[in-house]
């Protein structure tokens, strides 16, 4: 029992904090649960798609009272917010902490394409999630979407300064975009490769790299 208790206070040591800086740490008990409703909401949407994912079918999933989730939450689009920060956290992490050239120690013309193909990769795995959140504006809501774009536009200042950044920045970040996948995906059936080889070519008018 003491050995059980000391594994959950570890467990819970060990939880990820969330994007937002100075958030208070959640209780044990809370953690659980919210580990539990998080990896029910996402075994959800990869076996059912986006659509599948309601308040019902997740409370039973997850083996919790619909009313834990909605105070947990508050809806849907509550869910779907924390699900991306969750899941945008090791990309975060990669272009702040990693190893280059996605992390800090390599030229911003290299970082600035290791982080799209990255972003790419991210965009293709959580695709029916990312789909989902556009459609509630929860990916709106989430301040992970605005670190990528200011990582972006630091490094497209590092690049050429001359340039309006955060004007730049947000095409880069935008146009890899999840209902452009989907719909290239469904017409042209183009492949994860396929998309990060069109964005490195649209970049490398600004790296330069390959020209």
């Amino acid at each position: 029992m003491i050995e059980d208790t000391l594994t959950d206070s570890a467990e819970c040591a060990a939880e990820l904090p969330l994007p937002i800086v100075g958030q208070p740490r959640e209780r044990c008990d809370a953690t659980r649960n919210r580990r539990r409703i998080l990896a029910a909401a996402r075994e959800i949407v990869a076996e059912h798609g986006a659509e599948g994912l309601s308040m019902n079918a997740l409370a039973a999933a997850a083996g919790v009272g619909k009313g834990t989730i909605f105070r947990r939450f508050g809806d849907r689009d509550g869910l779907l917010h924390a699900l991306l920060d969750d899941d945008t956290t090791a990309l975060q992490n990669g272009f702040l902490h990693g190893p280059p050239p996605l992390g800090p120690g390599a030229p911003a013309t290299e970082r600035l394409e290791a982080f799209v193909i990255a972003y790419v990769r991210f965009q293709v795995t959580h695709l029916e999630l990312l789909l989902a959140a556009q459609q509630g504006h929860a990916e709106a809501r989430s301040p992970v979407f605005a670190a990528f774009r200011l990582h972006v536009a630091l490094l497209v200042s590092e690049i050429d300064p001359a340039l309006d950044a955060d004007v730049v920045s947000s095409l880069i970040v935008d146009v890899v975009s999840a209902p452009l996948i989907r719909r290239l995906q469904t017409d042209a059936g183009t492949s994860s490769e396929g998309f990060e080889h069109a964005a490195l070519s649209l970049l490398r008018g600004l790296t330069g790299h390959g020209c």
